[in-house]
């Protein structure tokens, strides 16, 4: 793997860049729906967003539940992400037999497309500022009980409108504090699976070419939504470019990036770059290790662990990333002077100080009780009690809602409110393989890990490992549990408290002893620290736009976001990098580095390549559109609303996009949308996805 931290001037760039507390400038910002960016753009682009426009796009991309984001691109419902984001469906869907992640798959015809297990899809309906009614009811509470008044207020909305239409709904929190916003989805539960590469022409380059350009990947795969058994007929679905993009275009990405922090205060970074970010570094390379122990035993051990390990190497080398901008001194100085430059104005004022000048003292406290408490809390599984495994985490579900189904909907945690009680029993009915030996080291390496942290006498290890050794205890409980089977497991979960109270299932009674103390470390976070955090940073944000006015973006929150920029490629080590690359660079590379695993050209295409036009189809390329993890799948499309590319990484320089942005040389990596016809149509013969495409009749 290259050293991200051996990179020339790694932060150089950033110094006199604008953070995203400023008003953004360049092509930052990952922008609200209702909030979006039309003065910047006209300004530096000369197009002028319309709200026809927008509602287009945004009720034609859709939020993929395995993380990522995708967009419907045709009137039969036909929707397009990354293979990377589609991995885990196409494990669960595959047998020793037959591998799909590493054969591909295409449906020659409509009745062999494949209901995907576990799979939901949310398309954006709408989106209601509810900030007054959370706010209000946490008035003249102290910080915990207001923390705990905005939890009850969020589910009471939530379950309130769904009730009223039946979406799913979704009340989320904007400047970590300043704004919630009720989002209702449409959600799709039938998605069927309809062509997917193999994973070699997917991940080309392996881990070695992962967050770097040029790349050679056709990260795709296509799936349809159905609605009575029959393909969605959708209001809004983005159309193709057979065109592609051009050097220096104007581009969007509509997508769900999942989180950042850059509107953090100085105190909170500090609190990630001392403690977060370096014990979730030491946790993954921890897990790492495990995976390749497990998966260098057998070819089947290295299928069934095949996407936990991918999952684990490529949040890895996100969390270098993230820690190498943490560890720079002129990130961290731009930071403290805009903190700085904020704060003195708040200063000058007094009613400004009296309302919001002690925000920042707040925050630091906080997070002073976070460095405190984290390690005990990540070990024990954090909020959910994540111990790995995928029996375990049905377990949890079914204790946790033994207890939470007796107390008022807004009196549960959040993720049991009625609005979310639907996809809890979904999730415990998931008809997803389950691989004993791969869940007993899950579970054993959960149960080590918190035996390292809390120290092997700690009350709650010994309970934990009743007398056996962390293997010993994994093996009884994943060996032993009924929860493998999906009826026990769903009648188990309607059987009630004094059921889940006397079961004797070890995995039952492994989480009901861990529950206990998981609820109270959560319970600490939430009072201490978060709700601390909430009400801070409704200050910082008044407060910044009282100084700033509100052309602020917030943090990504894994909901719809807008970003913008163009086509462009950039300077590396003195070396200019195109914004382009080709299917001729495809082979070149692999002749390259012939020999080498990662680089082997699948049959599929070694077959084709006297039939394509090698030089020019435009493979993969770059733009300045600022993106981030979940942006996965996202769709790039012109001003016209059409389809240009695909999003499916960024290079190394963008892994600093956590913390702040830079136009220099962070970009976002995308397939061009005339690669993706060309593969479909010369390497796979998949006609009738192309025929969809360009518009015509599904056959």
């Amino acid at each position: 793997m290259p050293s991200i931290l051996s990179r020339a001037a790694f932060g150089a760039a950033f110094l006199l860049l604008p953070l995203a507390a400023h008003a953004a400038r360049f092509d930052e910002g990952m922008w609200l729906f209702s909030h979006p960016p039309t003065q910047q753009i006209k300004a530096r682009y000369g197009f002028e967003l319309t709200p026809q426009w927008l509602e287009h796009v945004q009720k034609s991309c859709v939020r993929v539940s395995t993380g990522g984001s995708g967009s419907i691109v045709s009137a039969d419902g036909l929707v397009m992400t990354n293979h990377h984001v589609a991995s885990d469906i196409l494990e669960k869907l595959s047998s020793k037999e037959r591998n799909l992640l590493e054969l591909g798959f295409f449906a020659k015809e409509p009745k062999d497309e494949e209901r995907c297990p576990d799979l939901h899809l949310d398309v954006l309906w709408s989106i209601d500022d509810v900030t007054e009614r959370v706010e209000s009811a946490a008035t003249g509470l102290s910080t915990a009980e207001a923390g705990a008044a905005r939890r009850k207020a969020m589910t009471a909305i939530e379950d309130e409108a769904k009730q009223a239409n039946g979406l799913h709904c979704e009340v989320v929190t904007l400047y970590q504090g300043g704004r919630y916003h009720l989002y209702q989805y449409k959600r799709y539960t039938d998605v069927r699976l309809v062509y997917a590469p193999e994973s070699q022409i997917a991940f080309y380059g392996g881990d070695n070419d992962n967050f770097e350009y040029p790349r050679f990947c056709l990260d795709v795969t296509f799936f349809r939504i159905y609605e009575n058994d029959q393909p969605l007929k959708p209001q809004h679905f983005l159309k193709w470019s057979e065109k592609g993009s051009a050097a220096d275009e104007l581009v969007f990405v509509a997508g769900h990036p999942g989180s950042t922090q850059r509107l953090n205060t100085v105190a909170h970074l500090q609190y990630l770059r001392d403690t977060f970010v370096p014990a979730a570094l030491m946790r993954l390379m921890r897990q790492e290790v495990w995976l390749q122990t497990f998966s260098g035993k057998s070819s089947e051990h290295a299928r069934v662990a095949k996407g936990d390990l991918f999952s684990v190497q490529n949040s890895r080398k996100v969390y270098v990333g993230r820690l190498a901008a943490l560890l720079d001194p002129q990130i961290f100085a731009a930071k403290q002077a805009e903190e700085d430059a904020l704060r003195a104005a708040i200063e000058k004022n007094l009613e400004w100080k009296s309302k919001w000048g002690d925000a920042w003292d707040q925050i630091a406290r906080a997070e002073l009780t976070a460095a405190e408490i984290y390690r005990r809390y990540a070990a024990i599984g954090g909020p959910s009690l994540n111990l790995n495994a995928d029996l375990a985490r049905f377990a949890m579900l079914i204790v946790r809602m033994s207890s939470e189904l007796a107390k008022p909907s807004s009196e549960r945690l959040r993720e049991f409110g009625d609005a979310a009680l639907e996809q809890v029993r979904s999730d415990l009915a998931s008809p997803a393989p389950i691989y004993p030996d791969l869940e007993v080291m899950r579970l054993e390496s959960a149960l080590s890990y918190l035996a390292e942290t809390f120290g092997a006498s700690d009350p709650i290890v010994v309970a934990a490992l009743a007398g056996k050794s962390a293997r010993a205890r994994a093996e009884e409980c994943i060996l032993g549990t009924e929860l493998r089977d999906v009826e026990k497991r769903k009648a188990l979960a309607e059987a009630g408290a004094e059921a889940i109270t006397a079961s004797n299932d070890p995995l039952i009674v492994l989480v009901r002893t861990l529950d206990p103390h998981a609820r109270a470390l959560r319970k600490r976070m939430e009072d201490e620290v978060v709700s601390v955090e909430r009400q801070a940073y409704a200050k910082i944000s008044a407060a910044r736009f009282a100084v700033q006015g509100e052309s602020v973006y917030p943090d990504a929150t894994f909901t719809l976001r807008l970003t913008y920029g163009a086509v462009k490629g950039y300077q590396d080590g003195g070396k200019p990098i195109a914004p382009f690359t080709s299917f001729a660079g495809l082979y070149a590379k692999a002749s390259e580095r012939s020999g080498e695993p990662a680089y082997a050209l699948p049959k599929s295409w070694a077959e084709v390549r006297e039939k394509l036009a090698l030089s020019t189809t435009e493979f993969n390329f770059v733009s300045t559109t600022d993106i981030i993890g979940g942006n996965s799948g996202s769709p790039v499309i012109n001003r016209a609303g059409e389809v240009v590319g695909l999003i499916f990484d960024g290079n190394i320089q963008s892994l600093v996009g956590n913390y702040a942005y830079s136009e220099t040389q962070a970009r976002s990596v995308s397939v061009d949308s005339r690669a993706l016809i060309a593969a479909l149509e010369q390497v796979y013969g998949a006609e009738r996805i192309v025929r969809e495409l360009r518009g015509g009749p599904r056959r």
